[in-house]
């Protein structure tokens, strides 16, 4: 017997028809001995309904406290509905919403993308499983959560995401299973390439940056709760069965963790390319990186400029990339002059968290600021910033930083 976490997209319950098909496939795990806890979002397109006609007659004068209550219509309506379908198919079924005392996601005071309270989700969650291990399938509003002060809080954007991989975390759940509009995770996109092929299999890394970069079958703020213990799936609403292949989600790696930070142990140093409307030149930066490659010299780091081209390079490498690079800067006519800077450090921060923390630079480099450290060069992505400083300053910086951090 497994626990079996399994949410369904606004897609995936678009009609009655779909809502029947998403039952049944509950019903049967049910009847195949395995505990499930649904988790729906709103029936499609609800939310965006709801947010439409809201700006048309109230218009700004909204407070989030008002558009969280009606944002939450969408899922209301949804668990009920599903609900009562999986009853009607012989099953006993419950709705559970932020009004139901058994209500199991509690959250600060945020009205809007507020944060989820893990010490008293965890505590709340023991009602949860009471009705669990009644042979009571729950089916849970996604995207909603409850304050302190008893206020309906909405979690952001792919917030039923994050409810079905939360729940299935704090409830110890065998696996969590996202039904969608697709049969798994694709190659690229099916709506703007027709030869897309499913992956069978994806890590948690390659799927939270595939989401975050744009691919709208998994919101990356979910993969946050996702264990080396819990099995994950992406598959579609089409076959109307659970235990369909579709893309499994693995890892991460036993001991990895989805936040840490390195401080590199070695030495880089930059080398600085400078032309004349650089940018403007096609395929100069494949050119160079080509020629690093080929001499089996790895990059770190990329940084252009109108004029120039800094590549990250380690130090013990930076005598024979200087070398290639200069025969190559003879062949051009675009590039006047090669620069090898001194030793500095790498600083890599990662943290899914990034994403939703506003400001998260300015933390960043205050400390370093404050203490004197030039910052060579820094780059970021909505879950990485790496920092580049003198050598002389690796370890201080690192620590200044990784205490703000913590």
């Amino acid at each position: 017997m497994e626990l079996i976490v399994v949410k369904f997209g606004g897609t995936s319950i678009g009609d009655g028809e779909r809502i029947k098909k998403a039952a049944q496939s509950v019903v049967n795990e049910h009847m195949k001995g395995n505990k499930v806890v649904v988790v729906v979002s709103a029936i499609n397109k609800t939310t965006d309904d709801l947010v439409k006609i809201t700006k048309t007659s109230v218009g700004d004068s909204i407070n989030n406290k008002q558009m969280a209550e009606i944002l939450s219509m969408g899922e209301m309506t949804s668990v009920r509905v599903v609900s009562a379908t999986i009853e009607l198919l012989g099953v006993k079924s419950v709705h559970i919403d932020p009004y139901n005392e058994n209500w199991p996601i509690l959250t600060d005071n945020k009205f809007v993308d507020a944060h989820i309270d893990i010490e008293k989700s965890i505590k709340q969650s023991e009602k949860l499983m009471d009705i669990i291990e009644q042979g009571i399938i729950p089916v849970i509003c996604g995207f909603l959560g409850k304050s302190e002060s008893g206020n309906i809080t909405t979690l952001g954007r792919g917030g039923s995401d994050t409810t079905a991989f939360f729940l299935a975390n704090i409830l110890n759940a065998n696996q969590v299973i996202i039904v969608t509009d697709v049969c798994g995770v694709m190659t690229s996109d099916p709506n703007q390439i027709k030869d897309v092929e499913k992956l069978d299999e994806i890590s948690v890394e390659e799927m939270m940056d595939l989401a975050i970069n744009g691919a709208k079958v998994l919101h990356p703020n979910a993969l946050k709760y996702k264990n080396n213990l819990l099995s994950a799936k992406i598959i579609g609403y089409e076959a109307g069965d659970l235990s369909e292949d579709g893309t499994m989600i693995t890892g991460p790696v036993e001991g990895d963790m989805m936040s840490y930070s390195i401080l590199y142990p070695d030495p880089i140093t930059l080398l600085s390319v400078v032309g004349v409307n650089i940018l403007k030149n096609a395929g100069l930066l494949a050119e160079l990186t080509d020629i690093l490659a080929k001499n089996d010299i790895n990059i770190f780091g990329v940084s252009t400029g109108q004029n120039s081209i800094t590549l990250f390079v380690s130090k013990k490498d930076a005598f024979s990339a200087h070398r290639v690079l200069h025969d190559t800067i003879i062949r051009n006519s675009n590039l006047n002059s090669l620069s090898v800077g001194k030793k500095i450090a790498m600083l890599i921060f990662v943290s899914p968290g990034f994403i939703e923390t506003p400001g998260i630079i300015s933390d960043i480099t205050e400390p370093l600021r404050k203490n004197e450290i030039n910052i060579v060069e820094i780059s970021s992505s909505q879950t990485a910033i790496t920092v580049f400083v003198d050598w002389n300053d690796g370890e201080k910086a690192y620590k200044l930083i990784k205490e703000v951090l913590e």
